[in-house]
């Protein structure tokens, strides 16, 4: 690792760089659907207008996405934000997989169809969705279309319903679509293809961080033994939970298992089966992953273990190897901003809670798990609570607060970071006012680290890396409010607080700035100049 130059315009401050990192907060429009807006946050109002304020592309093409109808999302956005540049994401790369038929080339494919030609049942499992945030069911329809063009006698899909990247009560307009597609391949081709089980991604399969082990066994549960509350159809399923509860969204729907005339489950993983988890992004991939791959797992009592293949459509952990199997390359995405930090023997911290405690970590460090240099790192997670978190909205912004503080008057770190959850995982739940109080709790959290980092005679950064909050609900054509829970298109804020400002620098003309252009910012107020491979500092010295 080649070691930072020092500018020989400015050599940093005293004390120490924070960089605050408010997931979820975009900028909007000033309108009634704008949840930061409509809070009280008076250190972001003076934050925001001051003289290094900018706004930042935190979606699309901007982090790595296929086009620029892609919203941002954590992940691709805390990799931007470490690497200092941009690299192609998830989506992207399983697009292009699939497109140019790589995907069918791999020794994996080729186990899954060597096991179908035998009789086995090739199993799907995933998102839903069309949110290209965890998957996209596009990507399904290719693998399904393959598995038809190659005869496979039997295929199971195990659907999870999004509501949380699309439309909160949307799932039909996936799963009708996909039972009919299934129907058509196994007329045309004489296969058996159908739905077997499903439920909302956040009470079945896809929980992260450990953070509730038993939405995971829920899912298994239902996909593998079969078990779960019994229907003819998907489309069943939900249009029931939907009659039974008006208040639901299709993220809190409780696990189904289709179930054929006597009442038999059509699908459960069987020995000699195959499986294929189709989201790409890793996160809320990794546990289900573990419960099918590791002889020691501990998770939960999984019962009957089937001995079938089981592949993700990407590598969801490069560092421990899981999946050991998996259909497309992950970026490879080296020399972050950590790396070059920790080979000048810099002192830093990382914090979070649970939540959003592997985007300051694991993503951040270009999707590598453990510390670059653990002599140099603190890396600190605060739990999270298991609830909803429109009934908590304050979320662990406090508990952060206090231990960032702690750490700031230790003197020992020179850089910190934290991410503070509340904008994104309370503006998923779609409720406004829990919104609102969680923009107002993000005010008052910044607004005591910018007086702490100030009488340390600091520099304090607050970005966001995609937008949420921001838009909570839109109206349609009648005016009729529509709740919007997922991601947005919008900008985030990046602004600068620097205590002992004295002219030194002042805000570049970065064309078409994003996240990449923040790891040389953070660089240059450190007092180095940023590597050649970085995208453009947001600073530059002054005239």
């Amino acid at each position: 690792m080649q070691r930072l130059q020092e500018l020989p315009w400015f050599s940093g401050r005293e004390g120490p760089l924070l960089l605050m990192i408010l997931d979820g907060v975009g900028v909007g429009e000033p309108d009634e659907g704008n949840a930061l807006y409509l809070a009280r946050t008076p250190n972001l109002d003076e934050l925001f207008q001051g003289p290094f304020y900018k706004e930042l592309q935190a979606h699309g093409t901007a982090v790595g996405l296929p086009s620029d109808d892609d919203m941002g999302n954590s992940e691709v956005g805390h990799n931007a934000l470490g690497a200092g540049r941009v690299f192609p994401q998830g989506a992207r790369l399983v697009n292009e997989a699939l497109e140019s038929g790589r995907v069918f080339e791999t020794p994996v494919w080729r186990e899954i169809a060597g096991g179908a030609r035998s009789g086995g049942t090739v199993h799907f499992i995933g998102l839903l969705s069309d949110g290209n945030v965890h998957s996209n069911i596009g990507h399904l329809y290719g693998l399904l279309d393959r598995c038809a063009a190659s005869g496979f006698p039997r295929v199971r899909v195990h659907g999870l319903l999004d509501g949380r990247d699309v439309g909160e009560r949307s799932a039909l307009d996936y799963i009708i679509p996909l039972q009919d597609r299934l129907a058509h391949l196994s007329r045309e081709n004489g296969l058996d293809f159908a739905v077997a089980s499903g439920g909302g991604r956040m009470k079945v399969t896809m929980d992260r961080y450990y953070s509730d082990w038993e939405i995971v066994k829920r899912g298994w549960e239902a996909h593998v033994h079969g078990e779960g509350r019994p229907f003819r159809s998907a489309e069943e399923a939900v249009r029931t939970y939907y009659e039974e509860d008006p208040g639901i969204t299709d993220q809190y729907i409780d696990a189904f298992v289709v179930v054929d005339e006597e009442g038999n489950p059509k699908g459960p993983v069987q020995d000699g089966d195959a499986v294929v988890l189709f989201n790409f992004r890793g996160d809320r991939a990794i546990e289900i992953s573990e419960a099918f791959t590791r002889e020691d797992f501990q998770g939960f009592d999984r019962g009957r273990v089937p001995d079938a293949f089981f592949a993700g459509m990407m590598q969801y952990d490069g560092d421990t190897g899981l999946p050991p199997n998996y259909l497309v390359e992950p970026p490879v995405i080296e020399n972050t901003v950590s790396e070059y930090l920790c080979a000048q023997g810099i002192r830093m911290f990382a914090i979070s809670e649970t939540q959003k405690y592997g985007h300051v970590t694991y993503f951040w460090n270009g999707n590598r798990s453990g510390y670059v240099d653990r002599s140099l790192e603190t890396y600190v997670e605060i739990p999270s609570d298991r609830i909803q978190f429109d009934q908590a909205p304050r979320m662990k912004a406090k508990e952060i607060t206090e231990r960032t503080i702690s750490m700031l008057r230790e003197g020992a770190y020179r850089f910190g970071r934290l991410n503070f959850a509340n904008g994104d995982m309370v503006g998923h739940t779609g409720v406004m006012e829990a919104a609102v109080i969680a923009a107002e709790t993000l005010d008052d959290c910044v607004g005591k680290l910018l007086a702490v980092t100030r009488e340390l005679r600091g520099i304090a950064v607050v970005t966001a890396d995609h937008g949420n909050l921001d838009v909570m609900f839109t109206r349609d054509g009648e005016g009729r409010k529509i709740v919007k829970t997922a991601h947005t298109l919008n900008p985030v804020p990046f602004v600068i607080q620097d205590s002992g400002y004295r002219g030194e620098y002042e805000m570049a003309p970065v064309k078409d700035a994003g996240l990449s252009n923040v790891a040389s910012t953070l660089l240059n107020l450190l007092g180095f100049d940023k590597p050649e491979l970085y995208d453009p500092s947001l600073i530059q010295p002054k005239g």
